[in-house]
């Protein structure tokens, strides 16, 4: 997690690392729906990580090519380079931009 307990997100933040390779959209501030039935399995706790503070150098290593980093005065934050959701599906149908050839000159 790059987001601790209380602190602010938006949309199109990175607030964590995916084991997986695709991205996963997911909404940190949405509760648990709390309901009367119990489970066997839910009486069991679930311990977080704390929170991973990412240097500015570790930041730019970090990123994928459609993704930027925020320095602010008080943080260094992961995000997408398009915030909402909807435009990052359309960008994907779309398909990215072919690269430059080099010079093989």
């Amino acid at each position: 997690m790059f987001v601790g307990p209380t602190e602010e997100v938006y949309e199109g933040m990175i607030v964590g690392e995916n084991s997986r390779s695709e991205d996963m959209d997911v909404n940190p501030t949405k509760e648990k729906k709390l309901t009367n039935m119990r489970q066997s399995t839910s009486e069991e706790f679930t311990r977080l990580i704390p929170k991973r503070e990412l240097s500015l150098e570790q930041a730019l290593e970090f990123i994928r090519e459609d993704e930027c980093v925020e320095v602010t005065p008080n943080h260094v934050r992961l995000r997408k380079a398009l915030l909402p959701q909807q435009e990052r599906v359309r960008a994907g149908r779309r398909g990215r931009p072919a690269r430059e050839p080099a010079d093989s000159a």
